[in-house]
């Protein structure tokens, strides 16, 4: 098979374009062109007047070492066209069922059912090693009952919300599935293949920028549980864990304590927390736990009409179904020395009320697979550094985070509304009393405020100066009634807990830190490879096979 790459045809091209285009790369007639997949599909649009589809494309045509020696041999040094790699992903042991048969046999343990946990939990239950995944929180339909509450009606319960329970902060979100971290074995590929399986549409195989959407991934969690469940593992729900068991003189994991006062013993503990999981931290801190604060970033959501994003995106192709709603990615280093950035940019969808604990406000972005609400939103967020805006201390980030999450809280009336100003009136440095033309969509509501009470004067700052540098790159962007809602602090988590070439904690074996609570990840897909990761250190070193995370 061949792989083809930058092949690039017009937006509104035929079906049968693609095929001629192959052709015509390859030099080949049509009759010996056999089969051919899309891998990856993206746009060009940097000139607004002739946006381009791009391809990445395998194909299967006879004689294809003739073929491709012909290629090399008439463009030396081209790269477009390559055999394609190898991307199946093979268990590291197949004798799992035999090993979690033997007397004594001690289940792995796998803290939190958010992307990464589940993932590892359902590679651990396919190799038989019939994991055991623990989650504070509710199964997912329940959750969404919960999370719903403080949208609608400001109720909020602290462990059944956006953060807690089963799917992960991802389940309430854009359900954004790339990534930007290095793979080399296709491990993002195995996991939106697993995904498919599950029920997530087929495109997010092909499409240079996958998403999916919350009420998609709502089912499909479900069916990953049922995957798990079927293969030997189980999920145990209300089961927050409040302590690790340690021996004594190695430190070694030799079980958890769960919040009901059950003992679970196992030599295997996962931790797959989310960035939220503040209590854990401070557990972990208490047991002894090496950890270290981290670097994150604190700002708000900004809301657009997806109209004036679109246009400024697509210019006359706006609209095009090709293109879908448009996105932005946009970066600015300030004056001060921060870095300004987009986050977490949800096209046609909705700013939601993400907080985890009382008294505090938090926002964060999500859609649905259509992307089909009336305004864009994204995280507009600054750099924050620790020992130089917080001590350097690893839970001084989550005191930092608090502390603001508490100011917004009151700034939006100490009821779950949250703080908004009009990108107009924060340019201006002046508070806002009332909004104007964009509607915001943050629920429970939004109270007008001036967002300079609610967060650090340099963020303030950075964000003024980046603001008409966007607007730039995107024509619309300082509008003065695109509406600001804050604050956005759980960009990622605060800090990492370090761990060794084998997957465990540097200084607590048995305990393999995972994903994006631990600091090694910073989204679905990312946390999902690193549970696939942290499943086959844990088997393999199950079945005593010498470990070096790949």
């Amino acid at each position: 098979m061949l792989r083809l790459t930058e092949l690039r045809l017009p937006l509104d091209h035929p079906p049968e374009a693609l095929r001629q285009a192959i052709c015509e790369r390859l030099g080949i007639g049509a009759d010996a062109l056999e089969h051919y997949t899309v891998f990856k599909r993206g746009h060009d649009a940097r000139r607004r007047s002739a946006i381009w589809l791009v391809y990445t494309l395998d194909c299967t045509v006879r004689d294809e070492a003739d073929v491709l020696a012909r290629y090399r041999s008439a463009h030396p040094g081209n790269p477009h066209v390559q055999p394609a790699p190898d991307m199946a992903w093979h268990a590291p042991i197949t004798n799992g069922a035999t090993l979690a048969a033997a007397e004594g046999y001690k289940r792995p343990i796998i803290i939190g059912a958010g992307p990464c946990g589940f993932m590892a939990a359902l590679i651990l239950a396919r190799m038989g090693l019939r994991p055991l995944l623990l989650e504070r929180g509710k199964v997912v339909r329940e959750r969404t009952v919960d999370t719903f509450a403080l949208w609608r009606r400001s109720v909020l319960t602290p462990e059944s919300n956006v953060q807690f329970g089963e799917g992960g902060a991802g389940t309430f979100s854009d359900g954004k599935l790339y990534s930007q971290v290095r793979d080399p074995r296709f491990l993002g590929r195995k996991v939106l293949e697993e995904f498919v399986k599950a029920g997530a549409p087929e495109d997010i195989l092909y499409l240079a920028h996958p998403h999916i959407g919350t009420f998609r991934l709502v089912s499909m969690v479900e069916h990953i549980r049922q995957e798990v469940e079927q293969a030997g593992g189980e999920y145990r729900f209300g089961a927050r864990v409040d302590d690790l068991l340690l021996n004594a003189s190695t430190r070694k994991v030799e079980g958890v304590r769960l919040s009901s006062g059950e003992v679970i013993a196992a030599d295997h503990v996962v931790l797959a927390v989310g960035h939220s999981a503040r209590d854990t931290f401070a557990m972990l801190q208490k047991q002894g736990v090496s950890m270290q604060a981290k670097p994150f970033s604190m700002g708000v959501r900004i809301e657009h009409p997806q109209s004036v994003i679109d246009t400024a995106q697509f210019g006359p192709s706006a609209g095009n179904e090709q293109l879908g709603a448009a996105e932005y990615r946009l970066v600015h280093h300030a004056a001060n020395g921060r870095g300004v950035y987009s986050f977490c940019m949800c096209p046609g969808g909705t700013v939601v009320a993400a907080t985890s604990e009382e008294g505090q406000v938090v926002t964060n972005g999500m859609s649905q697979y259509s992307r089909a609400e009336r305004n864009a939103n994204s995280g507009m967020v600054v750099e924050l550094r620790p020992g130089e805006d917080y001590p350097d201390d690893p839970l001084a980030g989550i005191a930092y985070q608090r502390h603001w999450e508490r100011q917004a809280f009151l700034a939006g009336g100490g009821d779950y509304r949250a703080p908004a100003q009009r990108v107009g009136d924060f340019l201006a440095g002046r508070p806002s009393t009332a909004l104007g033309d964009v509607v915001p969509s943050y629920k429970p509501g939004v109270t007008p405020a001036d967002l300079s009470t609610c967060l650090p004067d340099f963020v303030v700052e950075a964000l003024r100066e980046a603001l008409p540098r966007f607007e730039r790159k995107l024509r619309g962007f300082t509008m003065d009634d695109a509406v600001m809602t804050g604050v956005e602090t759980r960009t990622s988590s605060p800090i990492r807990v370090p761990r060794g070439e084998n997957g465990q904690s540097v200084n607590t074996p048995g305990l393999y830190p995972a994903g994006e609570g631990a600091g090694y990840a910073g989204g679905i897909l990312s946390a999902s490879m690193d549970g696939i990761r942290m499943a086959e250190a844990v088997a393999q070193d199950m079945a005593g096979l010498p470990v070096t995370l790949a």
